[in-house]
């Protein structure tokens, strides 16, 4: 496996920026995301306050971004990572049963669509997971919630439904596709994830509470306070310095996750602070050798 000196998760503004600087220094890296960039950007209808290109829609923004990358021969990884680990001399990330390893790491994940419920963290791991194919097989034959925020994702809710004796699907938008024998889709949202050393129930809005073995979350991403342990927050953001260093010695933060105010042109500014910072971090490491 090759072990890169920068992952840098999210391909929206902050993390295009790092990628562009991280290539012009010569580093080795991933960019994780979608090759489709930022879908919030994309929803943007103007942006007005974008230096030297004036009155540009998300659209437009969108499109550049991805010539650039084109340009600069900087591919997007289309992984969702699901876990970061810190190890002695390097960062594991996983996506879905892969493995990447990177010498350092910059969280760009954006804002999470969808906040966590009361349940969800407490009990990750222990009946809540965020990986379809990695957590799959354990609960063949058994009664699973599937929460679900986007389209794309259905296709591992059917990945779930062939194995599960029974699927609870909760959608969080409109318009999926999804749809298996052994699935009941249910209108009133999901409020708390029950149980105590493992999940053993969901609880609905309505107050109905319904008994699972297992609850999936399908997210587009994964909160950074659950990607990696030890990463401070405060309101749901990325705690970070001027430097953009997080809590973890080698981890960097930029853009939206790192809190207000929500502008492409400062998770820019961001994505250029982290990559500089990385650089600094993987030149000291190298000199300490």
């Amino acid at each position: 496996m090759e072990r890169v000196d920068i992952a840098i998760i999210g391909s929206g503004p902050a993390g295009i920026s790092a990628a562009i600087n991280a290539q012009i220094r010569h580093k080795s890296f991933y960019l994780f995301g979608s090759a489709a960039l930022s879908d919030k950007v994309q929803r943007s209808e103007l942006i007005s306050n974008y230096p030297a290109l004036p009155d540009i829609s998300g659209a437009e923004l969108n499109e550049r971004l991805t010539e650039h990358l084109k340009k600069a021969q900087i591919p997007v990884t289309e992984k969702r990572i699901t876990g970061i680990y810190k190890m002695k001399s390097c960062f594991v990330l996983l996506a879905d049963q892969e493995e990447f390893e990177a010498k350092s790491v910059i969280i760009a994940t954006g804002t999470e669509a969808v906040k966590p419920i009361k349940g969800e963290r407490e009990l990750l791991g222990r009946g809540v997971s965020y990986c379809a194919t990695c957590d799959g097989n354990l609960y063949k034959g058994k009664t699973i919630a599937v929460v679900c925020d986007n389209a794309p994702m259905e296709e591992e809710a059917d990945y779930l439904a062939d194995l599960a004796g029974k699927v609870y699907y909760l959608p969080l938008f409109q318009g999926g596709s999804f749809s298996a024998e052994n699935a009941e889709t249910l209108s009133s949202p999901i409020t708390e994830v029950l149980g105590e050393q493992r999940v053993n129930g969901i609880r609905l809005k309505n107050g109905e509470e319904i008994a699972v073995d297992g609850v999936f979350f399908l997210k587009q991403s994964v909160s950074p306070a659950v990607l990696l342990r030890g990463l401070e927050t405060e309101g749901g953001h990325v705690t970070v310095n001027r430097a953009m260093e997080t809590s973890v010695k080698g981890c960097f933060a930029a853009g939206d996750c790192t809190g207000l105010p929500y502008q492409i042109t400062k998770a820019m500014g961001e994505g250029n602070i982290a990559a500089h910072s990385a650089f600094k971090y993987l030149s000291d490491k190298e000199n300490v050798k």
